[in-house]
């Protein structure tokens, strides 16, 4: 059994090859744009309790898939990739969105998880970098889990976004800015205990890029101390400016 689940999650080599824009890339960017918006277009009219059903269905949808992921990964890849713990911003979002839903105190926070979530995810299925080391078939587990999970991770935040009651004030500021730095000193704290040499292996890991920056610009010695405020910031700046294009320019009414 353990052969043949093996055969068939592991990379796919032979065949087409899937890259950051390349055909394949697009076309399953193409699939997300026409889902949100025939979402959006199906939950426009209807009532609230058939809007929080959508809502919660996708991220059940993404949050069951995170927790299966570890369970097909042996099969998909020979052990559990220790990278897919929740320090990164994409999974770690998928955790608190779904818990913010179930936990009173945590739901205080729904709007903030839910905006990261969408910023975050929506960014990597955009430019799923990491997908493009393994030079692997655009149909293999490694590239539909991984996009479907940000896929819907992204609708998720988007429905939200826009269907939910949305507050924008001084204290969603105060929260927003929390919660980046909270998932800030979290992602310090996962380098932190990860990274190192055991059994013969070296360990480096750069959850929420705190350690280094995506692009390699900085220098290494330099990067550690850079990166996590400037995280902060530009993810506070990015979070002004999506409230500032949901309050301004968009306007969808809930039905009464």
């Amino acid at each position: 059994m353990y052969a043949m689940l093996s055969e068939f999650f592991s990379d796919k080599k032979e065949g087409p090859v899937f890259s950051c824009f390349g055909g394949w890339h697009l076309c399953y960017m193409l699939v997300l744009l026409f889902l949100i918006f025939a979402v959006i277009f199906i939950l426009r009219n209807k009532d609230e309790i058939l809007r929080q059903k959508a809502i919660a269905f996708f991220i059940n949808c993404a949050f069951s898939l995170y927790i299966a992921d570890f369970f097909l990964m042996p099969f998909a890849y020979g052990k559990i990739d220790v990278e897919k713990l929740p320090f990164h911003i994409c999974t770690a979002m998928c955790v608190m969105c779904f818990w913010s839903r179930h936990n009173t105190f945590l739901g205080k926070f729904k709007q903030q998880f839910a905006l990261l979530g969408f910023i975050s995810n929506l960014i990597y299925f955009v430019y799923p970098a990491g997908l493009m080391w393994y030079q692997v078939h655009p149909f293999s587990y490694r590239v539909l889990q991984t996009l479907l999970f940000h896929g819907l991770m992204a609708i998720y935040g988007l429905l939200v976004l826009i269907f939910d009651d949305i507050k924008f004030n001084r204290n969603t500021c105060r929260k927003d800015f929390a919660v980046i730095a909270a998932m800030t000193l979290w992602a310090l704290l996962g380098n932190a205990l990860y990274t190192g040499q055991a059994w013969g292996q070296s360990y480096d890991f750069n959850w929420f890029f705190v350690s280094q920056d995506p692009f390699y610009i900085l220098p290494e010695h330099i990067a550690p101390f850079i990166m996590p405020p400037l995280n902060i910031t530009l993810f506070f700046a990015v979070d002004m400016l999506v409230y500032f294009i949901r309050f301004k320019l968009i306007n969808i009414p809930k039905k009464s």
